[in-house]
């Protein structure tokens, strides 16, 4: 799975990234499967619109989004949605939980939608690896946010992808509990020949990152 960018500027943020040197905005770049990629950036510059443009939720842009070739804006809703639950799976920095529903019900929601490639076993070891088995059968809106953080990870864990999209997916994490869910990303990634594209504000050594761009 590749997704290309050529010339992306986004029109509501035009203005300021035009004043900007950046790596992906007005650029030509590719995100595929053989890499893992950090995306820098301060607040304000983008990245979740970014991600939003990689996922093909919006199209308030200039210049093109690709999937394997094919500009995203000519690709039928139904296709894309089926290539949304194949190829690319994501973390949103809102995390987009069903409050209401808890955390296990959250992650079999996505688990369960097709044919599962993880066992009920396999989340129960996610969890326990992340620290937050305990909380399973808790609703998601009485979780603390690294906890619900961790649980959307787990969920985006569950379907199968050829590129995982992650926007600041460790905010609300320390130290330990970071190097815990990078383990357990690059595990994954590995084991599906996967590659990412990680959204943050600095720099850090969380994965062996092929790529560093500045947005």
């Amino acid at each position: 799975m590749e997704i290309t960018l050529h010339n992306l500027v986004p029109i509501p943020l035009k203005d300021k990234i035009l004043t900007r040197t950046s790596q992906v905005w007005n650029s030509t770049v590719t995100f595929g499967s053989n890499a893992y990629t950090k995306i820098i950036a301060p607040s304000g510059t983008g990245k979740t619109t970014l991600m939003h443009y990689l996922y093909a939720l919006r199209n308030d842009y200039t210049g093109t989004v690709c999937y394997n070739g094919t500009n995203t804006n000519t690709i039928p809703q139904e296709d894309l949605a089926l290539l949304r639950q194949q190829k690319i799976s994501v973390v949103f920095q809102d995390l987009r939980l069903f409050q209401h529903l808890t955390a296990l019900e959250n992650i079999e929601l996505k688990r369960t939608m097709q044919t599962p490639i993880c066992t009920l076993q396999k989340v129960h070891e996610m969890a326990a690896l992340l620290g937050i088995e305990p909380i399973l059968n808790q609703p998601a809106k009485i979780c603390s946010y690294g906890e619900q953080q961790r649980i959307a990870i787990i969920r985006a864990l569950m379907q199968p992808f050829e590129l995982l999209l992650m926007d600041e997916p460790f905010s609300h994490l320390d130290i330990a509990n970071t190097l815990k869910a990078a383990q357990l990303i690059a595990t994954e990634c590995a084991a599906r020949n996967a590659g990412f594209v990680l959204t943050d504000l600095d720099e850090d050594h969380n994965f062996a990152y092929t790529h560093f761009l500045k947005l």
